[in-house]
């Protein structure tokens, strides 16, 4: 996730922080704060003697301090008694402590959705899951806009009233369709971009544009299948379970620092289409569960690996 530093608050906080609407999947309070911090004495006394100053109450209160890299992580759910409170008051005025601790932290309303570009190829799956559950109001999100190289996913997209791009993708035009889709991510004022099951491979200058605010999602297999028809490739060798990772995009393919993964057990009674259908099932949860940690920032970097505040 983008994180702010004591001198100010990056512009995804900022332009998160004045957008009021969207349903949470949970309830909650007033604001947000999650911060990551070197772990010392005093970071947790200072920061609730910071919201008892203003006002605050807890309603949720999660932490972790990382032995390994001496870093300490934490998200607190919180309401403010009294109104005409803004996100960018008390960012203002946590400015002193985050600069004290040596802290990185966001702030910003709790109920403030995360504009979301989806971008898919032909499997729909993961697609068609996160526009049903954006329709129901079980992820904090905005879609503006859905983008593809194919024109498989228009209807749907259509069907549900977005907006959807076709920017094919060649080896000769693959710098064009990027910039293309640097046009898109301006235009409406992106803060995550999802690829469900999009199936192109975005250049390294593009995966440090959308440095921790791009998640991808693939198949995971033990053992695992690579290339064409990976179900397929898992049901000739009998496999006994499938599964499915949610990971930030990097220049390392498939490697980035993974946010959510699961499994369903399989057998022999499986062929190759209900294998098939059991994959795409679990890619779709798994997807979701990683979009909406992350938009409710419960997703915290900590190196090449992640903290989730489930």
């Amino acid at each position: 996730m983008s994180t702010s530093s004591a001198a100010g608050p990056s512009s995804v906080t900022e332009r998160v922080a004045e957008r009021v609407g969207g349903v949470a999947s949970a309830p909650a309070g007033d604001f947000v704060l999650v911060l990551t911090c070197p772990d010392r004495p005093g970071v947790v006394h200072a920061v609730s003697g910071f919201l008892v100053a203003h006002g605050g109450n807890i309603i949720e209160s999660q932490q972790f301090g990382d032995q390994i890299t001496g870093t300490f992580f934490m998200r607190l759910d919180f309401v403010v008694d009294g109104a005409g409170v803004s996100p960018d008051a008390l960012r203002a005025d946590f400015a002193e402590v985050a600069a004290r601790f040596e802290m990185t932290f966001e702030l910003w309303d709790a109920k403030a959705p995360y504009r979301t570009l989806i971008m898919v190829s032909k499997h729909l799956h993961c697609l068609n899951d996160l526009l049903f559950r954006h329709s129901t109001g079980s992820l904090q999100i905005e879609i503006p806009v859905v983008v593809s190289n194919h024109l498989d996913a228009e209807p749907l997209a259509k069907a549900h009233g977005l907006e959807f791009v076709h920017i094919p993708v060649t080896s000769d035009t693959k710098e064009q369709a990027e910039d293309r889709l640097r046009e898109l991510i301006a235009q409406h004022d992106i803060d995550l971009v999802v690829l469900a099951r999009y199936m192109q491979v975005l250049s390294d200058r593009m995966c440090a544009e959308l440095s921790g605010r791009a998640i991808n999602i693939h198949h995971s297999f033990l053992p695992s299948f690579k290339g064409a028809k990976p179900y397929h490739q898992a049901f000739d060798r009998g496999v006994k379970l499938v599964g499915a990772t949610a990971h930030y995009v990097t220049a390392d393919l498939d490697e980035g620092p993974i946010i959510e993964q699961d499994v369903v057990r399989v057998d022999h009674g499986y062929n190759q289409d209900q294998l098939v259908t059991a994959g795409r099932d679990v890619e779709a949860q798994v997807l979701s569960r990683a979009v909406r940690w992350h938009a409710e920032s419960r997703v915290l970097l900590n190196g090449h690996r992640t903290v989730v505040f489930r």
